[in-house]
């Protein structure tokens, strides 16, 4: 979904002045701009309209026929025409605009976009007075800012004038009184039955629809109201559908598309919340903006984090600074979309009650909660002022949690999480695979409510934890030792993982003689997040400002992360850090692994038993193999990061230790040796029978897979190319590219020094390896000229050693090859002659 744009001003109590662009300017004496009157040029959301006759009578224009609403600006419906009065109070204000679709149409989906309650669009706007007796519409921009008024103040606010998206004549003015209004009444039924990505799809979006041009005689108004501190326009928008380039059934297809969308324009706070810095050490979503005065020499970015405005009411103050717990001036509250099914609403809601307790180690009790939606006709779910747990009848299996936040400050102003309905086959599959071999219940294709309940509950607290700020911590699991979670006591006090935003799902290290409960098998809200919690949301008045506070927080984090490991904060970022691992538990990777490989091996057998239903197919049962092998693989994939691996973690000058360090050479070849034991010799025990007869899996195609994708990690230019940087620059021995290659040929060509007979799976796995081998002496296909390059730059082998070393091993598997070809029979010689004939022509092509 598109963002809102970044950042702005905070004003002189935040010690932020206003922006370039918002420095008052000279006006003409009818108190507009002075500008040009010509009229802005003609663009792709222009409304045609006839030449301005100028304002009427207020009486004229809003007659005794019209229907008013009061709120933040009047909504008047006269007729069949809508028209808003803009107060002069309200020009030149901030307004977040929150783009949904309200009812989908039918059959379109793109991914998890297009559903009722998505999210299409966002902005900030302002309504100002121009020239000619118009109002202009501004879509407005913060990502640039300067404060220095007699430096680069006037260079931003020349370089960042905001562009006017739409201009509306003034009707009338109210009072009936053209020398003291005080409101524009304007005529907007236009604008809002035209299109424009204002107010309705954001580019990207519509792209990804596939949608084309509105069909304005099948699109209309249906309601505009107002409130104290919005107003929500409901349309009905009848789109050209686009032929589709994503494969499937849609693709080609073209015909009409109706969507019922909601936007809603929001006030934003006239004095902006004071940010909260970021830092890397506390994981929080940002927003931010480039500043040109924080580098007097040069330019510097601005990162703020997102949170809620948490502050006492004016009463409790002298309390909360005492250290009483006291109530929040405006908690945060979640409501619960009335279409959710009943049976799983209470546990929706304990997902979010939850999180009280993170709050009261902030100071603040009963600061979020969440309610089931009031039975009125007049509450709507899309209103942007309420925050709600959406239900989507849908089968993606997923669930999100976005949050909508003021860019001038980081200020979160409302959210809706995402709740598709199949994402209770996702988390049944995930707690078969990885607790059925501890927990009875989870040997069922249907889980009892009770259980699916805590699911959901557990679900529900994650994504609350994304719409307080929270981004995933994959790094918290790696804090906790192996054996104490399959410590009952120990897991009983603390759980499996020190935050439930890291995406360590269950404990599937638990064996089945340690007698592990729920609360040591489930994830839940941990000693991280309460801290999280506290650095981001402690109210801290004695602070001026923004800069002020950070350095205060600073040294907390110092103090409280050198004391506290489980305080940790690892990104879900980081390519190279193996402790910050998506699915992963535990210190020790080899270890957990070993564990959880003990688990699915208890769990395979039983899959046809324990799958079976009456009057049903066997496709849960290879359904639930696939799951088992995919965790397979990600039990490799924890082991293989290691290899060439880095710890990062960030620190400031105050710290002490080392902020990047090599993954100790011993560990590395711990993650080899272990991959040789459990993976490149035969997993055998994937290869069941009763499976392959009854649902027909395919364990060859499932092995191979496995292998295929642990050896291109392994042998890929970028773990390479981190083993010879570390080589060069480490003053202790460390793990090199040589020894890699030595450990997994001891492994993997074990045949050729035994004789022994080399199976199919070996023979698969000893092809995949030579052609790897073979990818390495070449250069990464060029991008056609003038073609910009997608994703990371590619590392060119042939410029380093990799190339050099990758020769090496073949002429040496060569050379082993051709000694053991003479005593070998059948397949085995058949397979290590193509090997032969296949090495010899690598070394003369790139000879």
């Amino acid at each position: 979904m598109k963002k809102t744009t970044l950042m702005t001003m905070a004003v002189a109590l935040c010690c932020l002045t206003a922006i370039g662009q918002n420095r008052p300017r000279p006006t003409s004496p009818a108190g507009a701009p002075q500008s040009s009157n010509t009229p802005p040029a003609a663009g792709p959301n222009a409304v045609n309209r006839p030449p301005s006759t100028g304002p009427k009578a207020y009486k004229q224009v809003i007659t005794e026929k019209a229907i008013t609403q009061k709120g933040l600006f009047n909504v008047h419906k006269v007729e069949e025409r809508y028209f808003l009065e803009i107060p002069d109070s309200l020009l030149g204000r901030d307004i977040l605009v929150v783009n949904r679709i309200s009812k989908a149409a039918a059959g379109v989906r793109a991914g998890m976009t297009g559903y009722a309650g998505d999210q299409i669009g966002d902005n900030v706007i302002r309504f100002e007075k121009g020239p000619s007796q118009r109002i202009f519409l501004k879509s407005i921009s913060f990502s640039e800012r300067a404060t220095d008024t007699l430096g680069m103040f006037s260079s931003v606010l020349n370089s960042s004038l905001q562009p006017i998206v739409a201009s509306f004549d003034i009707k009338a003015f109210h009072p009936d009184s053209l020398k003291k209004t005080n409101a524009s009444v304007i005529d907007v039924q236009d604008y809002f039955n035209g299109d424009n990505d204002i107010f309705f799809f954001d580019s990207g979006t519509k792209r990804s629809l596939s949608l084309g041009n509105a069909l304005p005689d099948r699109s209309y108004i249906q309601e505009i109201k107002a409130f104290d501190g919005n107003v929500e326009v409901r349309t009905v928008k009848t789109y050209m559908k686009m032929p589709s380039q994503q494969p499937g059934p849609q693709q080609g297809a073209t015909g009409p598309l109706t969507y019922e969308l909601n936007s809603s324009m929001v006030i934003l706070p006239k004095t902006p919340m004071k940010p909260r810095y970021f830092d890397p050490r506390v994981g929080y979503f940002a927003t931010g903006y480039v500043d040109f005065d924080a580098n007097p020499q040069g330019v510097k970015r601005i990162s703020m984090i997102t949170r809620w405005r948490l502050e006492p009411k004016p009463e409790d103050r002298e309390k909360y600074l005492r250290g009483e717990l006291v109530e929040p001036a405006k908690p945060i509250i979640f409501y619960i979309d009335p279409a959710t099914p009943k049976k799983w609403v209470p546990y929706l809601i304990q997902g979010v009650n939850d999180w009280q307790a993170a709050f009261e180690r902030a100071g603040f009790k009963n600061a979020i909660m969440a309610k089931e939606a009031p039975k009125d006709k007049n509450w709507s779910i899309d209103d942007a002022s309420h925050n709600a747990i959406v239900y989507k009848p849908s089968d993606i299996p997923n669930a999100s949690g976005p949050h909508v936040h003021d860019p001038r400050s980081g200020e979160i102003m409302e959210t809706h999480v995402n709740w598709y309905h199949n994402v209770m086959s996702l988390v049944r599959s995930w707690y078969t695979i990885q607790a059925a071999a501890i927990d009875p219940r989870a040997r069922k294709t249907t889980f009892d409510d009770q259980l699916m309940g805590q699911l959901i509950r557990f679900v529900s607290s994650h994504e609350i934890g994304h719409t307080l700020g929270l981004r995933h911590n994959y790094g918290s699991s790696s804090t906790v030792p192996v054996e104490n979670l399959r410590n009952k006591v120990w897991l009983e006090k603390n759980g499996h993982t020190p935050s439930i935003m890291d995406y360590a799902r269950f404990n599937y290290v638990a064996q089945p003689e340690d007698n592990i409960t729920e609360k040591g098998i489930f994830p839940r809200i941990g000693d991280y997040d309460m801290w999280a919690i506290e650095w981001g949301y402690k109210w801290m008045p004695q602070f001026a400002t923004p800069k002020d506070e950070s350095a205060y927080l600073s040294k907390w984090i110092i103090d409280k992360t050198s004391s506290n490991k489980r305080l940790w904060f690892g990104t879900e970022t980081d390519p190279s850090d193996p402790r910050s691992q998506n699915e992963d538990l535990g210190d020790n990777a080899m270890l957990a692994s070993s564990y959880g490989i003990k688990n699915l091996k208890r769990l395979l057998p039983n899959i046809i038993t324990w799958t079976r239903e009456p009057n049903t197919d066997y496709s849960e049962a290879r359904s639930i193999y696939t799951e088992l092998v995919n965790q397979y693989g990600r039990y490799m994939g924890h082991v293989t990061k290691n290899v060439g691996g880095i710890y990062s973690s960030p620190k400031t000058v105050e710290q002490s230790g080392k902020q990047f360090m090599n993954v100790p050479a011993q560990r590395q070849r711990e993650a080899v040796s272990f991959l040789n034991r459990e993976l490149f010799s035969t997993p055998k025990w994937l290869i069941n029978q009763n499976l392959i007869a009854e649902a027909g899996v395919d364990p060859v195609s499932s092995i191979r897979n496995v292998q295929g994708t642990t050896l291109a990690r392994l042998q890929n230019p970028t773990t390479l190319m981190k083993l010879i940087n570390a080589e060069g620059t480490s003053s202790t021995p460390t793990y090199k590219t040589q020894d890699l290659f030595k450990d997994l040929r001891t492994g993997i060509w074990s045949e050729l020094n035994t004789h022994s007979t080399i199976d199919l799976y070996r023979r698969n796995l000893q092809k995949l390896y030579v052609e790897n081998l073979a990818a390495l002496m070449k250069s990464p296909a060029a991008a056609p000229t003038g073609m910009p390059q997608a994703g990371p730059r590619q590392i060119d082998p042939t410029l380093y050693d990799i190339s050099s070393i990758a020769r090496a091993e073949l002429v040496s598997l060569k050379s082993a090859i051709t000694k053991a070809i003479p005593a070998s029979s059948g397949m085995s010689k058949y397979h290590l002659q193509d090997i032969l004939v296949r090495i010899n022509g690598y070394l003369k092509k790139e000879a």
